[in-house]
């Protein structure tokens, strides 16, 4: 759906706010996940190596990130909507007003803490705005045109990309630890188990029935075709509805 399209298709009153709620609450999440010393998603690798190469902050590094990888969109047939821009506008200064607020963990029990709520948090902020149906992110819509190319299931595919982003980030001289092991596993079927439960389900868009002219319904009248008794399968469903219409 187009940024039109996906504003008609109502629930609005929901969508919009789950959607601002997801964006600022993955931001924060990953600022915690980079907080926690103990190795952030691959992506985040990938933005602090940048950030470090060109002498920026982690905000800015994502924005950039965010920009250049709408261009993936083009040969996946991605069509970004509202939820993509304001992806580029509010994660990476959410993460960076999450820098400034934050404290320091102090100990090992406590980095552990950061890195397991990061993760989690991770994946249902991303969850959520995913299922406002707004429009994936930027490196989202990355996840979702691989998994309608190849069809394979979420999990797979998120894993496959937090890994091949992971390792581009520490030839970056991004930081690699035990805690991008576990969010490369964990995070793509966090988001499978939580994005059915927090999608937010659009009426269907019904089709305009074709007209049917005199000749037309005479001929079909003296010539209904092969009749379907079975009310389970698709044409014996298709014909009763068409009976009781």
């Amino acid at each position: 759906m187009n940024a039109f399209a996906q504003m008609r298709a109502g629930r609005t009153a929901r969508r919009i706010p789950q959607l601002l709620l997801g964006l600022a609450g993955y931001g924060a999440a990953v600022m915690l996940l980079v907080q926690s010393g103990l190795g952030a998603a691959g992506w985040n690798v990938l933005t602090e190596g940048t950030a470090r190469s060109l002498g920026i902050s982690f905000g800015w590094a994502t924005n950039l990130i965010s920009l250049l990888v709408l261009t993936a969109w083009i040969p996946l047939r991605e069509l970004p909507g509202i939820g993509t821009v304001l992806n580029v506008a509010i994660v990476g200064f959410a993460a960076d007003a999450t820098a400034m607020l934050l404290p320091a963990p102090q100990g090992v029990l406590a980095q552990i803490g950061y890195l397991t709520l990061g993760l989690v948090a991770l994946a249902f902020f991303d969850a959520l705005y995913l299922g406002a149906q707004f429009g994936a992110g930027p490196r989202d819509g990355i996840m979702t045109g691989l998994v309608r190319l190849t069809r394979l299931p979420v999990s797979v595919v998120r894993t496959g990309i937090e890994v091949t982003v992971a390792v581009a980030g520490w030839l970056l001289g991004g930081t690699v630890g035990v805690g991008t092991v576990l969010i490369a596993l964990c995070m793509g079927p966090l988001v499978g188990c939580f994005l059915p439960r927090v999608a937010v389900p659009l009426p269907a868009a019904t089709a305009p029935r074709r007209r049917t002219w005199p000749r037309e319904a005479a001929e079909a009248a003296e010539d209904p075709g092969p009749v379907d008794c079975n009310l389970h399968s698709p044409v014996g469903n298709a014909r009763m509805l068409d009976t009781h219409g």
